[in-house]
This record gives structure tokens, C-alpha cells and sequence, in this order.
């Protein structure tokens, strides 16, 4: 049986993105790639994609989308109704020249369940 919270979104749901929250966490601090200071509260306010214009994309998936989709767990607030993580990943890391496959695996983990709960 499938608890369904505020949201509408089963506790199953919010089960997986917790686990792949965390492989991120994960991955991020085994490549060296976990910060341990925050960007200052303007670069993290910026209105861009991504916050393309006042960090890089691992600064956001840390800073930005790891909090974001902790808060929604938390809350079980509405899931995002798409997503599409990948692309952004594969093109960063091309640039960044970075050991990626598993940030970008675990990314896709991420794009795949919003697209089955969508």
C-alpha cells in the first residue's frame, strides 16, 4: 500500500528522491567536488537558468537543487513535473573536463522517476 502525501505523491516517491539526494552528496564529495563554504546569498539568487551567470553547475546542484528537493521531501511539497538534469550535466562536464558518469548516472536516476510521476 502507497501513502499519498499533500501532494499527492507517494511516500515511495519521496523515499527514492531522498536516496538519490544523497548518492549525489555522495558522488560529489568523493570527486572533490563538495564545497564547504556557501556562495554568497546574491550569486544564489540569480534569476538564470541554473544560476549559470554566478555559479557553476556543481555549486548549483549543491547549493540549488540538492536544498530545493531536500525542502520538497521534507514538505512533501508537489514534485516538479519534468526535469531534465542530463543534458545540462553532460554538457558541463564536457566543458569542465571532469570524471562524470556517475554524477551524470545519477542524474538520470533523477530525470527518470520525475518523468514516471509526471
Amino acid at each position: 500500500m502507497s501513502y499519498s502525501g499533500k501532494s499527492g505523491g507517494s511516500l515511495d516517491q519521496y523515499s527514492c528522491l531522498a536516496d538519490i539526494i544523497l548518492e549525489l552528496e555522495k558522488e560529489l564529495r568523493d570527486l572533490g567536488l563538495w564545497e564547504s563554504e556557501a556562495p554568497s546569498e546574491e550569486s544564489l539568487a540569480s534569476q538564470a537558468p541554473f544560476c549559470v551567470d554566478t555559479l557553476n553547475f556543481t555549486q548549483w546542484l549543491q547549493f540549488v537543487f540538492t536544498e530545493r528537493i531536500k525542502w520538497i521531501i521534507e514538505s512533501e511539497a508537489p514534485l516538479p513535473t519534468s526535469s531534465g538534469l542530463v543534458p545540462m550535466a553532460e554538457e558541463y562536464f564536457v566543458v569542465a573536463a571532469s570524471t562524470s558518469q556517475g554524477i551524470i548516472k545519477i542524474l538520470r536516476e533523477f530525470d527518470d522517476l520525475i518523468a514516471r510521476t509526471s
